[in-house]
């Protein structure tokens, strides 16, 4: 895996509206759009790359992610157009939605999470501590698609590769963190603990 090539291939921003912050994450993938779409959708492929999934997934229905979120599906136009409630931990819900286009023979893929996360977490992490999470979710998708080698989620952070990854990761939403004009010691703050977070030294 090309940590480096993983990581730049991935456009992030972050808009904020009062209390609601909106982080998009943008990037391309060599598969057709179907095959996206596919592997979006169906339970069997979501629970290879992301975690294992239960529920009824068609629109109205609801889903489980096993040790994670759950929601509702609350738009579905294939191959195009995915939207969620999105429920971590407790209400209030959450938002995701999943836009897919066909682009330069493969397909381009957009990811919008939308959300008010509680004052203290984010004064804590920053967008760092979702933004994380979908970029992992990311890779390991971007290696299914690809017929790679998906890393031991239990695991990975404990890998100097896993490491490297999540720091960089962690660094590169700092710095979307940053570019919103967000205090300069307050980003540094967040994005050392979100690495913490992410990946914990053990010590």
């Amino acid at each position: 895996m090309d940590i480096i090539d993983e990581i730049t291939r991935t456009h992030r921003e972050l808009k904020e509206s009062g209390e609601t912050k909106s982080l998009l994450v943008t990037r391309h993938f060599d598969a057709e759009t179907k095959d996206v779409w596919d592997a979006c959708t169906t339970a069997e492929r979501i629970s290879r790359w992301l975690t294992p999934i239960t529920g009824d997934l068609r629109l109205g229905g609801s889903f489980q992610l096993k040790s994670n979120a759950s929601g509702e599906i609350l738009q579905c136009e294939p191959p195009s157009l995915l939207k969620v409630s999105w429920v971590y931990g407790g209400p209030p819900a959450s938002e995701v939605e999943v836009r897919l286009s066909a682009e330069d023979g493969g397909t381009r893929f957009e990811l919008r999470h939308t959300a008010e996360p509680p004052p203290d977490m984010w004064t804590r992490f920053g967008p760092g501590a979702v933004g994380v999470g979908w970029d992992l979710s990311l890779l390991g998708l971007s290696l299914h698609l690809s017929g790679g080698v998906l890393p031991d989620h239990e695991t990975f952070h404990e890998t100097e590769e896993g490491r490297q990854f999540i720091t960089r990761i962690s660094q590169a939403w700092g710095e979307t963190f940053l570019a919103t004009g967000a205090d300069a010691e307050q980003v540094a703050a967040a994005t050392a603990a979100t690495t913490a977070f992410y990946a914990p030294s053990g010590e």
